[in-house]
């Protein structure tokens, strides 16, 4: 993965965007990184796959998991739901 700093953006922004096209991207601020930057084709591609996974699980989850998670997320909405 090709990497550039911020101050790059303004600088390199069209090497940063053909490099993107051919893969991801990791844009560094203070040495560390803070975004990286792909193609639309590469980010449903890895949405597609995420949604896949998340697809198979559950449907392979028993009826007592799906309602201790389902049970569990209506507890979190009480809990976090702003007051009347």
């Amino acid at each position: 993965m090709r990497t550039f700093s911020t101050s790059d953006l303004s600088r390199k922004s069209g090497d940063i965007i053909a490099s993107a096209l051919q893969g991801p991207v990791s844009i560094n601020q203070r040495g560390k990184p803070r975004l990286i930057m792909l193609s639309v084709e590469q980010y449903e591609a890895l949405i597609h796959v995420a949604d896949n996974r998340i697809a198979g699980a559950t449907a392979d989850m028993s009826e007592e998991m799906a309602g201790s998670i389902a049970s569990a997320i209506d507890s979190y909405l009480l809990e976090t739901a702003p007051a009347p």
